[in-house]
């Protein structure tokens, strides 16, 4: 099993769009998967389908109250499961203080080993404890990145936190996302880092919110599905090198 966490330092920066969709593309690689929603905004959870109140909180889960099996739901998409996210995760980072735990979650996600191939994590934003969390536990962060300097800058920062912090962290891969190549800043700043994936401004992307489902269910042959099918083809390939 491989966990790929989708992280940001901030909001808004295509960072759920990006784990819906690689998550879509794991099942159409044959690959048993679960999406985990950790952000308290649950938009994860929304677009999936996810959203119907459960019987325990999702914090419950990380208090080891219940199992992760108890929480996890089928979507509508074959072969991806659903952990979704609630509210109550808006007390995760305190209650990762509290708790005392620096792998609690790599222990969690060791439990579904055997149940998955690939499991996505949709990361809340920000440096925190479940940010820390989240390096300690995943195969590979993939980070989302507007094209500009300050984000470029912002990422750059995440990186040396994470490498400055004691104990093994994932790799990063940055991916440039929301790009319009209409833009000279956004233009220069690729150019700067030509080796980055890419994932267009386009409205596909957009029009997940009335589709809620992923850009290839709905729109397989537009730019956005061929750019997302093509990330995941690197991370797999990724995954396969290190193995």
């Amino acid at each position: 099993m491989a966990t790929i966490a989708v992280y940001s330092l901030k909001g808004g920066v295509g960072k759920t769009s990006l784990a819906v969709n690689l998550a879509h593309n794991a099942t159409i690689c044959r690959r048993r998967t679960l999406l985990w929603d950790l952000d308290p905004q649950a938009a994860s959870t929304w677009l999936l389908g996810g959203d119907s109140p459960a019987a325990d909180p999702a914090e419950a889960v990380f208090a080891r109250s219940v199992t992760p099996d108890r929480l996890i739901r089928r979507t509508a998409i074959d072969g991806l499961d659903l952990l979704p996210a609630d509210a109550s995760l808006r007390r995760l980072d305190s209650f990762f203080g509290v708790l005392g735990k620096r792998k609690r979650l790599l222990r969690l996600l060791n439990e579904l080993t055997e149940r998955y191939d690939r499991i996505i994590l949709d990361c809340p934003p920000g440096l925190t404890e479940t940010s820390e969390q989240v390096a300690r536990a995943a195969t590979l962060i993939v980070a989302p990145v507007i094209p500009s300097p300050l984000a470029r800058r912002a990422l750059d920062d995440v990186v040396t936190h994470f490498a400055n912090a004691p104990g093994r962290h994932a790799p990063i891969l940055p991916v440039f996302s929301m790009v319009d190549r209409r833009r000279a800043l956004h233009l220069a700043t690729i150019e700067a880092a030509p080796d980055w994936p890419r994932i267009p401004m386009a409205s596909a992307v957009e029009s997940m919110t009335l589709h809620r489902a992923p850009v290839a269910m709905f729109a397989p042959t537009s730019v956005a599905a061929q750019a997302f099918a093509g990330i995941w083809t690197g991370i797999e390939r990724r995954l396969a090198e290190t193995t």
